[in-house]
Parts: structure tokens; sequence; C-alpha cells
């Protein structure tokens, strides 16, 4: 763990990045304002949502060394049950630069969340990942997770009858479930839009190397911070709500007392068990009056 090493401050994002050094950057995870009615945001429109990344774009890109990533998470624009995939309009952006490369479209997948009404309830959101340059780092072993088989074994082939998992675990895959940070999490504040440890310390496991630098200029309440701390990285990041400032040195404070709560990468989603009153179906479920009446309220 490394807390002396983290550097935050309240500061416009463009401001602080265009402060950083020219390719000094191992790995920049971020999520940006995207005009879903925050008191943060600064506009409702998309068209303003591409600009402001068409500004920023080519500021991340410089201050990331060769090799170096940029992680952007996004969710989607909802407006009169009308979509917008923010994720589309970023690639679209960053692709227009010149030596970065996309690498993954990281679907971080949730369990919980609104309940819609007259569409699909969105339970995802993206992370895009893209690397300047083709050569990039990139440790997979750092962030491999338990096998699912781990007794499967080759049934042909000169290895035939050999366990055929790799002993380390195998890739996450592109597909991440990580609980979403919600009113009852361990990690929850008074951030409106936070999301989980747990996602930023799997990409900073695999995509900074153990003597690099993470950055966020959209810092929030710090869980980039908190994340780049357990896996002993520097952090340097800003936030231009000097409350949630506050919030995001509170929390590196108490992680270097032993005091704060963060729900573990490797802590299983919680399954009720049969006998559990959640896990029991209500009588009324079998009725199609009652189902009516609850989806009309929901």
């Amino acid at each position: 763990m490394k807390i002396d090493s983290s550097m935050i401050m309240a500061a416009d994002a463009f401001d602080f990045l265009t402060s950083l050094e020219p390719n000094s950057i191992d790995l920049i995870v971020s999520s940006p304002p995207y005009f879903i009615g925050k008191e943060y945001d600064t506009s409702l429109k998309v068209d303003d949502f591409i600009s402001a990344h068409e500004t920023i774009a080519p500021m991340l890109y410089n201050a990331i060394k060769p090799g170096g990533s940029i992680c952007w998470q996004v969710g989607h624009h909802v407006s009169e049950n009308i979509s917008v995939p923010l994720d589309a309009l970023v690639y679209m952006t960053f692709n227009k630069l010149e030596n970065l490369y996309h690498r993954n479209r990281i679907i971080w997948t949730f369990g919980h969340g609104a309940h819609a009404r007259r569409r699909f309830s969105g339970r995802h959101e993206s992370i895009l990942w893209f690397t300047k340059g083709k050569e990039y780092y990139f440790e997979l072993d750092a962030a491999r997770i338990p096998q699912k088989y781990p007794g499967k074994r080759s049934y042909k082939g000169p290895k035939k009858g050999q366990f055929s998992g790799n002993p380390r675990g195998k890739n996450p895959s592109d597909v991440w479930e990580i609980p979403n940070v919600k009113a009852n999490h361990v990690e929850k504040t008074e951030h409106p839009c936070q999301f989980p440890v747990a996602l930023a310390q799997r990409l900073v496991r695999a995509l900074c190397p153990p003597d690099g630098c993470v950055v966020d200029p959209f810092m929030g309440s710090g869980t980039v911070a908190v994340a780049a701390a357990l896996e002993s990285r520097a952090f340097m990041g800003c936030d231009r709500e000097p409350r949630y400032v506050k919030i995001a040195v509170d929390r590196l404070e108490n992680l270097a007392k032993g005091r704060l709560r963060v729900r573990s990468l490797e802590q299983p989603i919680y399954q009720p068990s049969p006998g559990a009153a959640v896990a029991n179906t209500p009588p009324h479920f079998s009725t199609s009056e009652q189902s009516s009446h609850y989806e009309e309220a929901n």
C-alpha cells in the first residue's frame, strides 16, 4: 500500500491535465461527467459531451507515456426512453488520434439499478481501454481470476489427461460483474455517481507497472486514488468540487489508518441461500392481477 505517493487537488480537469509533464503518466482511469442531470454537469446536450471530449482527448494522449493506457468509463444518456451509448461517442472521438489504439471495450455489469418501464433496465456500463502505441504494458497474471473448472483435463492431443487450465488463474475476460455502489454498499459516500474500488483496482493491477503512476482528472470521491494506493502505485488526481476532494482525502487517511471499508475484488457476488426470506416467492407473484398492479407501480 502506498498512501504518501498520492497527490490530489481541487482543480479543473483541463487545467490539471495541461499542467502534467508530457509522456509522464502510465495509466489514466476516469469517469467523466456525462450530462445525466447531476449537480456537477455543465450541460445536458450530446453535442457538448462530444465537444468536451474532442478537447480533452489530445490532453490525455499527451500526458501518458508511450505504451501507457487510458481507461475511460462511461454509461448511457437516457432521455424520454431514448438511449445514447456514450462509449460510441468516446470511441469515435478518441479514435481520431494517430497512434492511439483501442484494445478492449470492457463491460461492467451489476445486478441492481433503476427499474425501467418502457425499455429493458440498464445493468451495464463500459470502460474503453486505449494504448499509446502498438507496444504497451499489460500484466495479465496480475489480473487473473480463479479457474471455473480447475480440475479440467485435456481430452486429446499430446497433453491428453493433463490439467488444461492455467494454475495462476484465467483471463477475467471483457465482461466484469462487480456490484455497483448503492446506498448499502460499504464504500458509499455522498458522491452521487461513485463506482467501486474493485473496478479501478483490476485496471491498475494489469495496466500500471509497480513503479508507475495513475491519474484521474475527474476524481470525484477518490475511488481511483484508493485503488492505486491499495496496489502501491503513485497517484495524481483532481476534482473541481472541494467537498469531493475532502472526501477523497478522508478516504486515503482512513485507508492509511486501516479504517476504510473496501469491498474486495476477490469477494464473490452475493447469492441468497434457498432458505432466505428474499429467495422465497410470495403468493401474490403467481396471480396476474397482482402482477399487473406491480408493473403499473414500477
